[in-house]
């Protein structure tokens, strides 16, 4: 059996520029709109085990049925970002997918040699899975609470209203 048992919901890339992806990615595949948030501070962000603060933005969106997301770190603080990407670098960094029970996912995760590489609080629990080894990403383990479904299903239904130019990136708190 796979180790990975849920749809992949998200698609996240490490950017140079949160705001040139966004036009890029509109004008090549539609994308849009982003709801982007800047300089974000999570809760209880720990990477490898240790509580870190980097400078880091965000852009969420669709292309389509996909969810995009795009990330940007403003500064060089160890990260699950600088550990993939050294500054300059830039690419694929993960897939997300919604789960009921991240404790159980993340142990079933780790009992097959996948380490922790960071959790934190987003309106859910949220680890990040260091699966580079086999698949050249890591694997974002996140909590499907209400309020996750809901603003992700409702970054969806924009998507789908949206007259595909106006307002493309959104600034969110």
């Amino acid at each position: 059996m796979s180790i990975i048992r849920h749809p992949i919901w998200q698609y996240a890339y490490f950017v140079e520029d949160i705001d040139e992806a966004c036009r890029k990615w509109n004008k090549m595949v539609g994308a849009g709109p982003f709801h982007v948030v800047r300089s974000h501070v999570a809760e209880n962000f720990r990477y490898l085990g240790e509580h870190v603060e980097a400078d880091v933005s965000y852009a969420f969106g669709q292309a389509g049925p996909a969810h995009i997301q795009f990330i940007a770190q403003h500064d060089d603080t160890p990260s699950i970002y600088r550990d993939m990407y050294k500054p300059g670098e830039y690419g694929f960094h993960h897939i997300g997918l919604l789960i009921h029970d991240v404790t159980a996912e993340v142990k079933r995760f780790n009992d097959e040699g996948y380490e922790t590489a960071c959790t934190l609080w987003g309106g859910d629990y949220v680890a990040y899975m260091d699966c580079r080894k086999d698949m050249g990403c890591y694997v974002e383990l996140h909590g499907d609470a209400p309020i996750i479904r809901n603003l992700f299903d409702g970054w969806k239904q924009q998507h789908e209203e949206w007259d595909g130019v106006s307002d493309l990136i959104r600034e969110a708190s």
